[in-house]
């Protein structure tokens, strides 16, 4: 053969292996990237083609699927009582995407789940009846913690003690999911630049300083590591507390209270800072987080199923950090979500059940995929003479110290309220805390809830947990214990 030919010959052979080589690489490797882009048309169209399947409260539905009249996209998503629920369901739009329980169960909700397959829509290729989220939310307790909340911006959780079930998941304020459905840029645009931020989960994914609610974590520390062997016993701690490597004090709101030496259950009742200052450092920070992250804090793998925020002990402090962190100051941050899991392992005799608020996920005909009620686990966080001790603590919190608003006839309420400092120097409004757990006298049913309100209409020098979270605590409470 002629070398040109030959050499020719070669080169177009190699030059159809280069394209088949391509071809194979594009069809079964780039193929399935183009596909799950999130801005090829083609996936909106084949998810919103069908109705979807729905997020279920208190046993009704509180989503729908509605047909569009216009466009390539058959059908959009609907919402009943969107602003109530948005925390709970997040949005699933035909632009931008899902999120919260829509997103995390969007393959279930819209039939692609390879659970939901039967024999022959595996050979088929067709697309299953979607299924449905089952939740553990009680709509009366989810409506009482939204509107006790009312127009101020915060959040609010409850949790069923003896169960994890997350009965109410709210923050404040809220936004419709519906106006995202179709993808309105205004609706949008508008969420984006409002100042409150309505789109953040400030239940789940907003951590902030919890002032004195941490306050339990150091005094479980305490009896636990056995520094002080009851929440009666005096403690050491000067008023006001000298700051080592600082030149600042740590003093008490109250001046007159008693807090000069107080025990446990007085300093939760008047919550002095000094006592708990001095405990930390007494304790010292590495004892103080082995106890934070024994209820959560530095868990950045939180799925409730919503991934939450990790809430933060920090590392490396001097004293005076380590002071500030006893009382919740300092880089010590906290969700709502982790402060009432602090209140249930106390209130659950000091073992901690995970929290979750998806109940089971079915098929379209209600057959079980999966049951995350019967499969959340249990963690003992605190012994059962340590969590006695700390409910009857928070006991005198209530009925006789700085969380009274709190109380209600007929149950047993135990709280602490805390007061966080806001910006440089404390320069803004401090937020608002109240934490708790009720015990029905007359049932036994027990709940327990965080409440932060962030900022209300409320003069700074009324801003106090008692005075603004603990009314809406105990709005909640009731709404949870009702018979």
């Amino acid at each position: 053969m002629n070398k040109t030919i030959r050499r020719a010959s070669v080169f177009t052979l190699l030059l159809v292996f280069a394209l088949l080589f391509r071809a194979t690489w594009v069809q079964f490797y780039e193929g399935r990237a183009l596909a799950d882009d999130k801005d090829n048309r083609r996936n909106a169209i084949a998810l919103y083609s069908e109705p979807l399947g729905d997020i279920v409260v208190g046993g009704e539905a509180v989503t729908g699927s509605a047909r569009t009249t216009s466009g390539d996209l058959r059908y959009k998503r609907t919402y009943t009582d969107g602003e109530l629920y948005a925390a709970v369901t997040g949005y699933s739009s035909q632009v931008y995407g899902a999120t919260q329980l829509e997103g995390i169960y969007q393959d279930l909700l819209d039939g692609t789940d390879i659970r939901l397959k039967n024999v022959l829509g595996t050979v088929t290729g067709k697309r299953s009846d979607p299924g449905k989220v089952i939740t553990t939310v009680d709509p009366d307790v989810q409506k009482a913690a939204y509107e006790a909340l009312g127009g101020k911006k915060g959040a609010a959780v409850a949790i069923d003690p003896e169960t994890g079930r997350i009965l109410a998941v709210v923050s404040t304020p809220s936004y419709d999911p519906s106006d995202l459905a179709t993808g309105d840029t205004s609706a949008w645009q508008e969420l984006q630049k409002d100042s409150d931020k309505p789109l953040t989960n400030r239940a789940l994914r907003r951590p902030l300083p919890p002032g004195s609610t941490f306050k339990l974590v150091v005094a479980a520390a305490a009896l636990e590591d056995g520094l002080y062997s009851s929440v009666d016993e005096r403690t050491v701690s000067p008023d006001p507390y000298e700051l080592e490597q600082s030149d600042d004090t740590l003093t008490n709101k109250n001046l007159s209270a008693p807090c000069e030496n107080a025990s446990i259950r007085v300093a939760l009742q008047y919550s002095c800072n000094n006592v708990f200052g001095k405990m930390a450092v007494d304790l010292g920070q590495d004892k103080v987080r082995a106890m934070a992250e024994r209820f959560g804090f530095n868990d950045d793998e939180r799925d409730v199923p919503v991934r939450a925020y990790a809430s933060v002990y920090p590392n490396d402090m001097d004293e005076a950090q380590t002071a500030l962190s006893g009382i919740g100051q300092f880089d010590v941050t906290a969700t709502p979500l982790q402060i009432a899991m602090v209140s249930a392992a106390i209130a659950n005799g000091g073992e901690l059940v995970s929290p979750h608020m998806v109940s089971r996920i079915t098929d379209s005909n209600g057959d079980v995929l999966e049951n995350y009620d019967d499969n959340a686990s249990t963690e003992r966080i605190v012994s059962s003479s340590t969590a006695e001790q700390l409910q009857s603590a928070m006991r005198t919190v209530v009925e006789e110290g700085t969380g009274t608003n709190a109380r209600i006839s007929g149950v047993t309420v135990g709280g602490k309220t805390g007061t966080a400092q806001h910006g440089e120097n404390n320069s803004r409004t401090p937020y608002a805390w109240f934490t708790s757990y009720g015990k029905s006298d007359a049932t036994g049913k027990q709940v327990a809830v965080a409440v932060v309100v962030e900022q209300s209409d409320a003069a700074r020098s009324e801003v106090s947990g008692n005075g603004l979270a603990a009314p809406v605590a105990k709005a909640v409470m009731e709404a949870a214990l009702k018979d």
